[in-house]
């Protein structure tokens, strides 16, 4: 049985995808102030005006290739969170995972020039604080499963531990996320202690 037709409607889901790619691709080697309209064009091999006919602008664009890739990644971390037997074997896997990323990589530069937009763009920094708040609620949810303290909290640092771990590696490659595993362990595993009754060290 021969294959359907190719519609217009498939061609035109496929060129969007293909800028996207592009856009993302660009993102990481150029840096976001670096991307002009034909230079997606020529990396997705359209003409230029199928990028304002796919798209309101260039930054609309690469705002949505940008959220994209991280929505993407986040949630792959997420799912491998969600579907450990433990806290702590999730915790292997992601800082596993993370390994795949040295900070040099297209994935990394595209995270760091993404953030760094995202401090002079409302609309991109919205998109990127969506992402993170759904990461966080999700990731709660499974700590507070785990009877682990402090659910919300918890969650909220060890995602943006598992972000500067990532981001950083592009100027200081190590710690590697091994030796850091233990560290990051003890927000699992350590019981919730009032503040209050820390010990002060005393004045010298």
């Amino acid at each position: 049985m021969p294959p359907p037709p190719v519609t217009a409607a498939d061609r035109g889901r496929e060129v969007r995808q293909r800028l996207l790619r592009a856009g993302a691709a660009l993102i990481a080697e150029r840096g976001w102030s670096g991307v002009s309209t034909r230079a997606v064009a020529e990396r997705a091999q359209v003409g230029p005006g199928l990028v304002h006919y796919h798209f309101a602008s260039l930054g609309a664009l690469l705002t949505q290739a940008a959220l994209g890739t991280i929505e993407t990644l986040t949630q792959e971390m997420t799912a491998m969170l969600a579907a450990a037997a433990t806290p702590e074997e999730a915790l292997e896997g992601v800082l596993g995972a993370l390994d795949a990323y040295p900070g040099t990589d297209p994935t990394s530069l595209l995270f760091i020039e993404t953030y760094l937009a995202a401090t002079r763009d409302e609309e991109l920094m919205r998109g990127v604080a969506g992402i993170i708040s759904t990461a966080r609620e999700e990731l709660a949810g499974r700590l507070d499963d785990h009877g682990v303290p402090r659910p919300q909290e918890t969650a909220a640092v060890l995602l943006a531990a598992l972000d500067g771990l990532m981001l950083h590696r592009a100027a200081v490659p190590e710690p590697a996320s091994g030796s850091v595993s233990p560290v990051l362990r003890r927000l699992l595993t350590d019981p919730d202690i009032d503040a209050s009754t820390t010990p002060r060290r005393a004045n010298p």
